[in-house]
C-alpha cells in the first residue's frame, strides 16, 4: 500500500494561473508532490510572484569562498537547487548540504605537496621520538628543583612511546591511525610542516600539564553543566553531533555558582575538555572514519555579551578547543541567532583560524529547522528544532522507514492519507511543516460509505514556533486517517510526515515499503 499526497488549490489561487496561462489545464492530483512542484515551477508566475520579483533584487550571487562563514542567508532553498530526476513515490528525499567538502584522510587521496608535507612531518617526528626531543629542552635554566626534575622524567617517559587519543606516534610502527591524527595538525596549519609539528608538541605539553589523559575518568566535574553541553545523534555523514545551549547561563544564580568565582571556571573548562574527551573515543580514528564532529549552537534566549564571566570563559575554552584538538570539528552550525551575537563573534573572530571560519553556519530563528535538515536528518533533530527525535521513543525507531517530505503551494491545500484496512489497526503518526503558519487537521474516513467520520483533530492554526505534532488513532472499522494542511500564505512550505501501523494482532512497518 501506498500514502496517498492529494492536492487542490484554493479557487482564487486557480483562477489567477487560469487568467496568466491560458494553456494551463486543471489542477491534477498526481500523488506525487515532487512532480506537482515541477509542473507548477513550469507555469508562468502569478500576478503576486511577479510583483515581488520586481522587488526583489536579482537572486544570483556570486558563491562564496569557502573561507567565509555561512549564513542563514547563503544557505540554499530547495525550490532554488536544481531538480535531479527522481523515482515517482510520493515523497521525496530530504536534500543535504554540501557547501563544505571534508578533505580525505586517505594518503592515496593526497595532493603531491600534502603527500610531501605528511612524510616531512613523520620524519621529524620520528626523529624527535628516538632523540627524547619530543619536549622542549630547558637549557635555558641553570638549577632545577626537585619538581623540575621530576617534571622533565615525566617528559622523558612520554618520549619513549609516546601517543594522543590512543594512537601511537612513532611513524616506524606504521600504525594507519597514525597518519590520520598527524593530517589534523596540518590541515590546521595548511600542511606547514614547521608549524604543525610545534602545535603538536603544544599540545602534548598541555595534555601533560593539565593531565588530560586522566580527566575522562574525573567524577567530581559533577553534572552542574550537562544542560549547557550534551551528545545526541548523528548528522547526515555519521558524524556524532554535539548540542550547546548557553542559554542555561541566563539563570543567575546558575551563572553566579557556575562561573562566578576563578575555581568555577576551572572546573567548567575542564569538564568541556572531559566532554571533547569522551566525545573522541567514540570516533573512528582510521583511514575513512568518521574522525570528526558537528556542533550545533542554540543562542535563543542565550545571554547577551553583558556578563563578563561567561565571555571570558567561552572565549577560552574555544581557544583551548581550537588550540588542541585540531580539526575534530566538521562545521560549526549557529541557530536562532540574535542580531547581538553578530557584533559578539566580530569581538572572538580574530582568534580563529580562517579554516575554523569556514566552518560556520548561521541560521536566524526563520531558519533554524531548515538549516538543520541540510545537514542532520529529520530523525535525528530533536522535535523543539522541528525534527521527529524524542527521549525515550518507544514508537518509532531507525527501522521504521525514513521520513518523508510533501511541498506545500501558496494558496494550496494539501492531504495525506494513511490506510488503516483492518479493524483494530493503530496508527501513528509525526507531522512538522517548516515554518507553520498553516492550518492543520485529522479525520478517520472509513471505507463504509454508510459509516460516520470521526474526527480526530480539530482544524488548528499553527504558529510558526510550534513543535512537530504526534497524533494517533485506532480505528474500529476498515478506512483511512486523511490529514489536511492548508497553506493560505503566499510562501512555499515543506511538511515532514512519517507513520507506522500496528495491527491489533501484529505490528507492522510502514506500508509503503
Amino acid at each position: 500500500m501506498t500514502v496517498e499526497v492529494k492536492s487542490e488549490k484554493s479557487e482564487s489561487t486557480q483562477a489567477e494561473e487560469v487568467s496568466d496561462s491560458p494553456k494551463a489545464g486543471p489542477v491534477k492530483a498526481t500523488g506525487d508532490p515532487l512532480k506537482e512542484q515541477e509542473a507548477e515551477e513550469e507555469k508562468p508566475n502569478s500576478s503576486m510572484e511577479e510583483e515581488e520579483s520586481e522587488e526583489q533584487p536579482n537572486p544570483s550571487i556570486e558563491e562564496k569562498k569557502s573561507e567565509e562563514p555561512i549564513l542563514d542567508s547563503e544557505v540554499k532553498k530547495p525550490e532554488d537547487e536544481p531538480k535531479p530526476e527522481e523515482s515517482s513515490d510520493s515523497a521525496k528525499v530530504i536534500e543535504k548540504s554540501s557547501s563544505f567538502k571534508e578533505e580525505s584522510n586517505f594518503l592515496s587521496d593526497l595532493k603531491e605537496l600534502e603527500k610531501k608535507a605528511l612524510i616531512e612531518l613523520k620524519a621529524k617526528l620520528e626523529e624527535a621520538i628516538l632523540e627524547k626531543k619530543l619536549f622542549k629542552n630547558e637549557e635555558a635554566e641553570p638549577e632545577e628543583t626537585q619538581e623540575e626534575n621530576e617534571g622533565k622524567k615525566s617528559s622523558e617517559e612520554i618520549d619513549k612511546d609516546p601517543s594522543l587519543w590512543g594512537v601511537p606516534l612513532l611513524p616506524s610502527k606504521n600504525n594507519a591511525s597514525t597518519d590520520v591524527i598527524l593530517l589534523k595538525f596540518l590541515q590546521a596549519r595548511e600542511f606547514k610542516v614547521k608549524e604543525s609539528f610545534e602545535m603538536l608538541q603544544n599540545t602534548l605539553k598541555w595534555r601533560k600539564d593539565e593531565s588530560i589523559d586522566s580527566v575522562v575518568d574525573e567524577t567530581e566535574l559533577g553534572s552542574d553543566f550537562e544542560r549547557a553541553c550534551y551528545m545526541d545523534g548523528c548528522d547526515r555523514e555519521g558524524h556524532p553531533v554535539c548540542y550547546n545551549i548557553p542559554a542555561v547561563f541566563k539563570d543567575e544564580e546558575f551563572c553566579k555558582k557556575a562561573l562566578g568565582s576563578e575555581e568555577g571556571r576551572k572546573k567548567f573548562l575542564r569538564w568541556r575538555i572531559q566532554v571533547m574527551e569522551k566525545e573522541i573515543q567514540k570516533l573512528d580514528l582510521r583511514p575513512g572514519g568518521v574522525c570528526n564532529l558537528l556542533q550545533v549552537t542554540d543562542l535563543k534566549d542565550s545571554v547577551g555579551v553583558s556578563k563578563k564571566e561567561l565571555r571570558d570563559t567561552m572565549k577560552q575554552a574555544l581557544q583551548t578547543l581550537q588550540d588542541n584538538y585540531p580539526e575534530f570539528v566538521s562545521r560549526n552550525i549557529f541557530i536562532n541567532v540574535p542580531f547581538w551575537y553578530y557584533a559578539f563573534h566580530a569581538l572572538i573572530s580574530p582568534f580563529f583560524t580562517q579554516r575554523t571560519k569556514s566552518k560556520f553556519v548561521f541560521a536566524r530563528p526563520a531558519n533554524a529547522t531548515e538549516t538543520l535538515l541540510k545537514y542532520i536528518p529529520a530523525e535525528a533533530v530533536p522535535i523543539r528544532y522541528g525534527g521527529f527525535k524524542r527521549d525515550n521513543d518507544t514508537e518509532f525507531s531507525v527501522e521504521d522507514g525514513a521520513v518523508s517530505e510533501l511541498t506545500l503551494k501558496s494558496g494550496s491545500t494539501e492531504t495525506i492519507e494513511f490506510p488503516a484496512p483492518e479493524v483494530g489497526t493503530t496508527l501513528i503518526w509525526d507531522l512538522s511543516v517548516l515554518g507553520w503558519e498553516v492550518t492543520y487537521k485529522g479525520e478517520f474516513v472509513p471505507t463504509d460509505e454508510g459509516s460516520y467520520t470521526v474526527i480526530i483533530q480539530k482544524g488548528k492554526k499553527m504558529g510558526p514556533q510550534e513543535e512537530t505534532v504526534r497524533n494517533s488513532f485506532t480505528s474500529s472499522e476498515p478506512g483511512k486517517v486523511v490529514v489536511t494542511i492548508e497553506n493560505k500564505t503566499y510562501k512555499k512550505k515543506r511538511a515532514l510526515y512519517r507513520y507506522k501501523a500496528k495491527s491489533s494482532r501484529l505490528d507492522r512497518s510502514d506500508p509503503r515499503e
